[in-house]
C-alpha cells in the first residue's frame, strides 16, 4: 500500500507527508477499497492542461486529473495529477488556506479512485460531503 508524492516544475509546501500518506491509506480502508500503489504528481496548469488534452480530450484547465491503472476494480493502482496553480486560485476563490485546499483536492482524487463521481448534482453533493468528512478527520 504505497503512496508517493512528487512534483513536476513546482514547489509544494506539503507538511507531515508521512502522516498524510498513512491517512490516505486509512481513507481507502474506510471506503473498503484495496490500495496497491498511488502516485500523486503536483504540477503546473500548463502541464495538467497538456495531460487533460492528450488523455481526456478536454481543452480546459482543471485542478485534478485522476487515472485508475489497475485491471482489478477491487484494488487501486493510480496516478493523480494536481495543478498547484489551480489549488492556489481556488483557495483564494473559496477563502480557505492553500494547505486546506490542497488537502481537499488530494482527498478528492482518492475518493474518485474509491468510486465516487461528481458529474451530476447528486454525485457532486456526495463527493463534497465525503471531502468534508475526511478533511474534518484529518485536521481534527
Amino acid at each position: 500500500m504505497a503512496v508517493h508524492f512528487s512534483a513536476h516544475e513546482v514547489k509544494v509546501g506539503l507538511k507531515h507527508r508521512t502522516r498524510l500518506k498513512q491517512f490516505i491509506r486509512e481513507l481507502f480502508e474506510r471506503e473498503e477499497q484495496g490500495l496497491s500503489n498511488l502516485q500523486y504528481v503536483f504540477c503546473t496548469d500548463e502541464y495538467l492542461l497538456q495531460i487533460n488534452e492528450e488523455f481526456l480530450k478536454h481543452d480546459t484547465y482543471t485542478d485534478i486529473v485522476t487515472f485508475e491503472l489497475s485491471d482489478d476494480p477491487r484494488v487501486t493502482e493510480g496516478e493523480i495529477y494536481i495543478s498547484i496553480d489551480r489549488v492556489k486560485e481556488n483557495a483564494e476563490k473559496y477563502e480557505v488556506t492553500e494547505n486546506y485546499e490542497l488537502h481537499r483536492v488530494i482527498f478528492h482524487g482518492a475518493l474518485h479512485l474509491c468510486g465516487y463521481k461528481d458529474k451530476s448534482k447528486k454525485d457532486e453533493a456526495l463527493m463534497r460531503q465525503k471531502e468534508d468528512e475526511y478533511l474534518q478527520l484529518y485536521f481534527q
